[in-house]
């Protein structure tokens, strides 16, 4: 597993933390055996935001220093709640953002009351305001949100209409356009095989990007990723992705031109005369995804919603909510809940036949 990602993330993670207060750094170190680089820094990113506020509302108004513990400790609730509505209708967070970031305030101001401790002994604070503050309750029932998802999300014979269209229809379609069809030459087999391999395994964007040649077991069909939390696990992809996967590496070295030393499972093309090829970045399959969903006619496809494709499919092949939640890497099984609601066949079933009449039955 390549760690290049997590440390450049790591990077700006310490360039972040010395514009924060020492105990945000502290809290955070706390946390690097738990969390991701990556959760790491959107959770600094939150305190920043947080910090600038206080300031912009001279609720901290000593220019020389930072925010200090006992102004924490003194934050009111009426305070707290007008951040949470400044993130909401000036920032324009969606409910779902605010409560995360909530939770990222009130992980920290939890560590700060009840597991760090002074020489003395004593918490860092005595009063924490956050432990007052409820989420915002989301409006949207998981069937609603279900029902919203299905339409964006491939269905039935979609997947494999989807990626025989990468593999080759996309190309029939531009061939006209002699830079877009030479460009599909070039990729169809690395991108057929992104794409199989998140429909073959819901694996997440971070994951398929991280992913080394030597993480793919192609005897047990498996693929070694560093999931949320930074826990290792061996996640099962169909055999129909690893059949692309092969395509794909028969031609990798060739076409790539990719040198021995780069273990990097996807690459990209060099660029310009003293170019090397690369690892393919979370953005470069974001666009090629964008890319292939326009032309398919199903624009709101993303890396996401593939995902989402799979955990269907899945849910209404075997039915089994916990195995899809380890496959998925799910923490709480409520989120993989949402899956039991797309395409309920037999509640559609069940309604349809209440207006039958009963001698038809």
């Amino acid at each position: 597993m390549s760690n290049n990602q997590a440390q450049q993330h790591y990077k700006k993670l310490n360039d972040l933390l010395d514009s924060l207060p020492w105990y945000v750094a502290e809290y955070i170190n706390h946390k690097k055996r738990k969390l991701s680089a990556a959760s790491l820094l959107n959770y600094a990113h939150d305190y920043k935001i947080f910090f600038q506020w206080l300031k912009t509302e001279n609720i901290h108004t000593d220019s020389k220093n930072q925010p200090s513990l006992e102004l924490l400790q003194s934050l009111t609730t009426q305070q707290v709640e007008s951040f949470l509505t400044y993130l909401q209708y000036e920032l324009n967070n969606k409910e779902v953002t605010v409560n995360r970031k909530l939770s990222a305030l009130k992980s920290l101001f939890n560590y700060l009351q009840n597991i760090a401790e002074t020489r003395d002994l004593e918490p860092y604070i005595k009063r924490n305001v956050m432990a007052k503050i409820e989420f915002n309750e989301l409006k949207e029932s998981m069937e609603t949100t279900a029902n919203k998802m299905e339409g964006k999300i491939l269905l039935g014979d979609e997947y494999e209409a989807f990626r025989q269209f990468i593999a080759t229809d996309y190309g029939l379609q531009n061939k006209d356009n002699k830079k877009l069809y030479n460009f599909h030459l070039l990729n169809r087999e690395r991108d057929t095989a992104i794409v199989s391999l998140i429909l073959g395994s819901g694996l997440r964007l971070s994951e398929v990007v991280n992913l080394d040649l030597d993480d793919i077991d192609y005897s047990k069909y498996t693929a070694r990723v560093v999931r949320k939390g930074n826990k290792e696990q061996y996640v099962y992809f169909s055999k129909l992705a690893m059949d692309d996967l092969h395509e794909y590496l028969r031609i990798r070295d060739n076409r790539y031109q990719v040198d021995k030393s780069n273990k990097a499972l996807f690459v990209a093309a060099a660029m310009g005369p003293k170019g090397t090829p690369r690892r393919l970045t979370a953005r470069s399959i974001e666009k090629l995804i964008e890319k292939y969903a326009t032309a398919f006619g199903k624009p709101s496809l993303s890396v996401h919603k593939l995902r989402h494709s799979f955990a269907t499919r899945y849910h209404a092949e075997v039915n089994d909510v916990p195995k899809l939640r380890r496959q998925l890497g799910h923490s709480s099984i409520q989120t993989t809940m949402i899956y039991t609601h797309i395409s309920n066949d037999d509640l559609k079933h069940a309604v349809d036949k209440m207006d039958i009449p009963k001698d038809d039955l």
